[in-house]
């Protein structure tokens, strides 16, 4: 029985994001194509239990938002498959959160609403023929390194399913965000991000937003979203993995996990953590073949989801990369790459901000 919960459970990641193999196994680095960074789902563990869809209050959430105007720009990237072609895109003026949505800005809203989020929820037996319910226990993906990796294709070495890993305790349920008030949410399902943007009277940025956002007027070619360098006098400008993935973080930029919020310099619009620190939830459905087709006006994403990798999942754009991602193995942190991610599979490197539309 256990050996049956632990295949339901593990949280199947197959990335890729560093260095793509050629058909002779060889690796290049930075070819068009690969997977993304971005955790990988597993079939559905929770019945839709119409949580979403509630119509709360609409509550406050105190953010600062940041006025982006609208204009014109450059989407996509050379250097990603899935991100081709380049195309021009127009979007129109919005506000955005300066930052990711905290701990304490999610708490508020929890107190508020009484939401209970995907991690949190029973699993329904029915879901699981054959499993006691007695151990099909509420818990999320957790990042756990290892610094006995033979192979970078093999995700689980460093990925683990952990009873009692939510939100409240992000690295299961011995951690907790006491102190980390200004620290980013993570461990949400794309309906808990999009729960609370409604509460706040706001909604989850498109993907075309979010890059637009993100590129801040800067040239397509550029390496990161600010130009060309990870540093500056010195310093780290965003939270990403020194060291060797995934067993020796040298943590030169301060942090092993997710950063305070606005511990790094700011975009050109003034949006922080645009580039590492948590991956971040779009209102897009994922499609590999989307840029080829789609509207270049404000566009919203397409009808549904279809990823090759697992065409069987659900999955919604996620975007900016997280503390996990680096040069030797997810290089989807960069400018203009693409993540995704199962709708209902939170861990604790994904999180989000909020989008308002002007006329609101």
């Amino acid at each position: 029985m256990m050996n049956y919960l632990l295949c339901v459970f593990t949280i199947i990641c197959i990335i890729s994001c560093g260095s793509d193999q050629n058909n002779n196994g060889s690796q290049t680095v930075s070819t068009a194509g690969g997977m993304t960074c971005a955790m990988q789902g597993i079939p559905n563990r929770y019945v839709n239990t119409g949580a979403d869809t509630i119509e709360y209050k609409i509550g406050k959430d105190e953010a600062k938002m940041v006025l982006i105007k609208g204009g014109s720009f450059k989407m996509g990237s050379k250097n990603f498959a899935d991100a081709m072609p380049i195309h021009d895109v127009t979007v129109s003026s919005f506000y955005m959160d300066e930052h990711e949505v905290t701990n304490a800005q999610f708490a508020t809203f929890v107190k508020a609403t009484g939401y209970v989020t995907v991690a949190e929820r029973p699993l329904d037996p029915k879901d699981f023929p054959g499993a006691e319910p007695a151990m099909l226990l509420p818990g999320s993906a957790v990042f756990v390194g290892s610094s006995d990796v033979k192979d970078l294709g093999d995700a689980l070495q460093w990925w683990k399913y952990v009873v009692g890993a939510n939100w409240r305790h992000p690295e299961g349920p011995e951690s907790s965000i006491v102190d980390r008030d200004r620290y980013p949410v993570t461990q949400l399902a794309f309906q808990d991000a999009e729960a609370y943007a409604k509460w706040a009277g706001k909604r989850l940025p498109t993907e075309a937003e979010w890059e637009y956002a993100a590129k801040a007027g800067i040239h397509t070619d550029e390496i990161y979203y600010w130009g060309d360098d990870l540093k500056q006098n010195g310093k780290w400008l965003t939270n990403i993995y020194q060291g060797s993935f995934p067993g020796h973080n040298t943590k030169e930029d301060g942090f092993e996990n997710t950063a305070k919020v606005k511990s790094y310099p700011p975009n050109a619009y003034g949006l922080y953590d645009m580039e590492g620190n948590v991956w971040e939830w779009c209102a897009d459905f994922y499609r590999t073949d989307y840029y080829a087709a789609h509207d270049g006006i404000n566009p919203k994403g397409p009808k549904d989801s279809y990823d090759p990798q697992e065409p069987g999942l659900v999955k919604r754009v996620q975007r900016g990369g997280s503390f996990l991602c680096n040069d030797q193995y997810c290089e989807r942190y960069k400018a203009g790459a693409r993540g995704k991610g199962e709708v209902n599979s939170p861990t604790n490197n994904v999180g989000f901000r909020c989008v308002k539309d002007i006329a609101d």
